[in-house]
């Protein structure tokens, strides 16, 4: 799939809105109750773009951005400001955020995740967008150096480390993430008129999977 390591204006973004969506198959039965399934094991997240953009120098940009991309042909990296952090919004972001796998003296590859939290339900999202230079990674309990004890791929989210962690160590990390989408519209449409009465055009774009 063709993806560029790019991210539509995070200043466009910001005045967005979307998030999670989930698909479920449910069956009614002759009495009553229901069977539910669901055929995904990770939720797709939905936003509308349009929303973000302020003036007709905005735009300028997202027409600029839509043909550099092709409409929907090739994906692009989205900030998305309600969830773009492995810690909670208000806090700052450390190396014990998220715990993302347990040493085994042999795996030096891990993927990152967060988790979200209900009750005694957890949801694991792979993360495969971190932001360059945010990722922050401790094994038990210890703080390591990028470029020295790990790496980081970028453009698909692992850790590799220069030696597996030992046995039963906890792997913790804390990053800033993108969300890997594509345009969900072959079509934008805008006109001087329309924009200066107030109305912006509507430009979907989808979470894709990397």
């Amino acid at each position: 799939m063709a993806f560029h390591e790019i991210r539509f204006p995070a200043s466009l973004s910001f005045g967005s809105v979307g998030g999670p969506e989930r698909r479920t198959d449910i069956v009614t039965l002759a009495s009553g109750f229901e069977e539910r399934n669901t055929p995904w094991a990770h939720s797709r997240r939905r936003y509308d773009a349009g929303l973000g953009l302020r003036s007709l120098d905005d735009v300028e940009t997202l027409i600029a951005f839509f043909e550099a991309r092709q409409g929907q042909l090739i994906g692009f990296r989205w900030k998305d400001w309600s969830d773009f952090k492995s810690c909670t919004p208000s806090q700052d972001i450390s190396d014990a955020d998220q715990l993302i796998a347990l040493g085994d003296r042999v795996t030096d590859r891990f993927q990152l995740t967060k988790s979200y939290r209900s009750g005694e339900t957890t949801y694991a999202r792979p993360i495969k967008k971190p932001v360059a230079g945010s990722v922050r990674v401790s094994v038990g309990g210890d703080p390591m150096r990028d470029g020295v004890d790990f790496t980081v791929d970028d453009a698909s989210g692992t850790v590799r480390f220069n030696h597996p962690p030992d046995i039963g160590a906890e792997v913790r990390a804390g990053f800033e993430f993108d969300v890997p989408v594509r345009f969900d519209t072959e079509l934008i449409r805008t006109s001087m008129s329309s924009f200066q009465a107030g109305e912006v055009p509507d430009v979907p774009v989808v979470e894709v999977r990397v």
